[in-house]
């Protein structure tokens, strides 16, 4: 009996061995995604996409929305009766007002978390890259890690991959 528990107790103890040999072969890394996300030069580009289009947008609105005040303005110089006659117009047109805005809203949203995707998509297909090439196990996004040490942070070349476009 007592030298099955030798027996037993040396192969467990093989047994941790050769699974910490083994883990300690692994290779940990990890990217801080903001910043991935921040520097990747496609990003920069998208943002002022984005925001060229949400100017044309805004001076859109700004432009209905005087037209709606403008005539607003008209009819209230109307007596009554022509007043009630414009107001059935004027809630058309504040109607269409809203609608556009609902419509344009919406579209941007859109475009905007394609244009995500797509740049998440970029990040992960470098990273799958990266790290096959230089034998990572396992790459994690910062946000999810309590302690990380830096010299396991591979951001940097995740993004001067990324920005060079291999």
């Amino acid at each position: 009996m007592r030298k099955a528990a030798v027996v037993l107790g040396g192969v467990i103890f093989s047994l941790v061995l050769f699974l910490g040999s083994a883990q300690a072969a692994d290779k940990f890394g990890y990217i801080d995604l903001s910043r991935t996300f921040s520097e990747y030069k496609k990003t920069k580009t998208y943002d002022k996409s984005l925001s060229d289009k949400e100017k044309v947008y805004t001076d859109e609105r700004d432009k209905k929305v005087e037209e709606l005040k403008s005539f607003q303005d008209k009819i209230n110089l109307l007596n009554d009766k022509q007043r009630e006659e414009k107001q059935g117009e004027l809630q058309a047109k504040a109607k269409a007002l809203q609608e556009y805005d609902q419509k344009k809203q919406a579209e941007l949203r859109k475009e905007q978390e394609e244009r995500m995707k797509e740049i998440l998509k970029d990040i992960e297909e470098a990273v799958k890259k990266y790290s096959e090439k230089e034998g990572y196990t396992m790459v994690f996004n910062d946000r999810v890690l309590v302690y990380q040490s830096k010299n396991m942070d591979i951001t940097s070349q995740i993004i001067d991959i990324l920005n060079k476009g291999k």
